[in-house]
């Protein structure tokens, strides 16, 4: 049986990079070649996560369907007392948006993309979380026809500081 049609049989894409890098390779430089393909497919490990909303709130709804899209799996809880659920995290007043999401040892507010979520999972940097403050225009959740407003996702630290992770 060829590699190829072990391909076909069933082997997935990446499972035949490394078989074909093996055999190109030999030795160490193939060991490495197949740690860095499983590097690049990996998935981060966590896909859950809990998110804390107003019941009333559209945009969060629709920022849910965003992320559940990307692969999470969310476990929603309703408040009505989001200021004081935000105050208990450590959550400066400053980043607030109308959602807060919890996701492995991170912190997701407001309306972040969910490859951004992804990056800090696989990227795991020592930091509290990422902030999209405010709603802009155009990101996900508040998505208003072609309209889309340049923003700021944050990353950001206990104490508050934060840096830009992304721009958008």
């Amino acid at each position: 049986m060829t590699d190829h049609s072990a391909f076909e049989a069933g082997r997935s894409r990446r499972d035949f990079l490394r078989g074909a890098a093996l055999a190109l390779l030999g030795g160490a430089g193939a060991a490495a070649v197949a740690r860095q393909l499983t590097a690049q497919t990996a998935q981060p490990p966590v896909r859950n996560m809990v998110v804390y909303k107003d019941p009333n709130c559209g945009c969060c709804s629709q920022w849910i369907d965003h992320v559940r899209k990307a692969g999470f799996t969310v476990d929603v809880k309703d408040t009505s007392d989001m200021d004081s659920m935000k105050s208990a995290i450590g959550l400066p007043a400053a980043l607030a948006s109308c959602h807060t999401a919890k996701v492995g040892p991170y912190i997701v507010e407001g309306h972040v993309p969910a490859d951004l979520i992804v990056k800090l999972l696989r990227e795991k940097p020592a930091a509290r979380g990422l902030a999209v403050p405010g709603m802009p225009v155009g990101s996900p959740g508040m998505e208003m026809g072609n309209r889309k407003d340049p923003y700021d996702v944050l990353l950001f630290d206990a104490k508050g500081k934060t840096t830009v992770y992304a721009k958008r």
